[in-house]
């Protein structure tokens, strides 16, 4: 099959995080032996920021990584579109222009033949929904929502059978445990700042429940405001700037444990959804605290894959618990580990994305959205 995905940036996963899903969703499909050719606008603001601050070594791990992987970077919508006119499948990513996702959908209702899909991976749907509403999606074939809370807003605004749910997953191809363990101390999160969506979170169940326990703590990440960094350094943790998404596993490899602090907007609009820090961190064999999230579809075993704080007190018991017991860190680890080989890999998502695209092209359905 003839696959084509529309993507801000595969390249750059700088303020990107959907960039580890795709590049492993879009190598576990191209080892199925579909050609696969990923699309991203020229002047990319992902990719832009990454050169600007790294220059072209900011791209190093990403080519080391994924040898395979490669995008064609278009200027003009109407020549990129006609480009793809011969796929079978064409996916277009929710951070891509109104101008291109309305481009693409008019070319199907004209009579392209490939099944068209929106990919959303943004709570936007709910945060900021002037925003999507500049999306024309009336010549989509489907939507691809990565929870189900997420797509029972777009079946709610009509699209019924058609919104499917499509959650992230771990590449274990690249997120894996480490071939053989050395040294592991302190803490590690890996995030960005978050306009402030979750800043108070992130003191209550992070940098506060770090500094009492005496981890030291590692932050990763990227638009950090100067208020952050005084918190930081209140704190005592050591900010390391951006870190490519690929160098993570080694990351992980180095400390005890990381701790995952949702987005607001997760905890109270779209609950169920764990973003893919989770899936990366259990992958790669990190004991995993997380603050309150709802896991609404029963993705993985909270209290066996990971450890949940209710609280900030909470989670300070959990980090002593976790610096003291390493019983505790090797049976949370292989737990979470064997959830996500079991359910959560990119090879199960992309059967996923088959079966929906393989749904869609039956007669019964197509007749049912003409």
């Amino acid at each position: 099959m003839r696959i084509a995905y529309f993507t801000h940036s595969l390249a750059s996963c700088w303020n990107h995080g959907n960039a580890h899903f795709l590049r492993g969703v879009l190598r576990e499909l191209m080892a199925r032996g579909h050609s696969v050719r990923a699309y991203e606008p020229e002047g990319a603001w992902s990719l832009a920021n990454l050169l600007r601050d790294h220059g072209a070594a900011g791209l190093d791990a990403y080519r080391t990584a994924y040898p395979e992987l490669a995008s064609d970077r278009y200027a003009a919508i109407d020549a990129v579109v006609e480009r793809v006119s011969d796929s079978d499948l064409v996916l277009v990513h929710e951070w891509s222009e109104p101008a291109l996702v309305a481009a693409l959908g008019a070319a199907r209702r004209r009579g392209a033949r490939y099944t068209l899909l929106f990919h959303d991976t943004h709570h936007r749907a709910v945060s900021a929904p002037a925003e999507m509403e500049r999306f024309d999606l009336s010549g989509y074939d489907g939507v691809l929502a990565f929870g189900e809370t997420l797509a029972a807003v777009y079946r709610a605004r009509g699209w019924g059978r058609r919104a499917f749910v499509w959650h992230e997953a771990a590449d274990t191809r690249q997120f894996h445990p480490p071939a053989e363990e050395g040294t592991r101390t302190g803490l590690i999160w890996i995030g960005n700042w978050g306009d402030d969506e979750r800043s108070a979170e992130l003191e209550t169940y992070l940098f506060r429940p770090a500094a009492q326990v005496g981890l030291p703590l590692d932050i990763y990440g990227v638009r950090y405001p100067e208020a952050g960094l005084a918190t930081l350094r209140r704190y005592g943790a050591r900010y390391h700037g951006w870190a490519a998404n690929a160098a993570a596993p080694d990351l992980f490899a180095r400390h005890l444990a990381t701790v995952h602090v949702p987005r607001r907007f997760y905890v109270e609009r779209l609950p169920g959804i764990p973003t893919i820090r989770v899936f990366e961190a259990l992958a790669c064999g990190i004991p995993l605290v997380c603050a309150p999230w709802d896991d609404a579809e029963g993705l993985f075993r909270p209290g066996r894959d990971y450890l949940v704080a209710r609280n900030g007190a909470e989670m300070e018991s959990h980090l002593r618990a976790l610096q003291s017991d390493a019983g505790l860190r090797t049976a949370l680890a292989a737990s979470g580990l064997a959830t996500i080989r079991a359910r959560h890999t990119c090879a199960h998502r992309a059967e996923e994305l088959l079966s929906v695209a393989a749904s869609l092209r039956a007669p019964a359905t197509l007749e049912a959205t003409a």
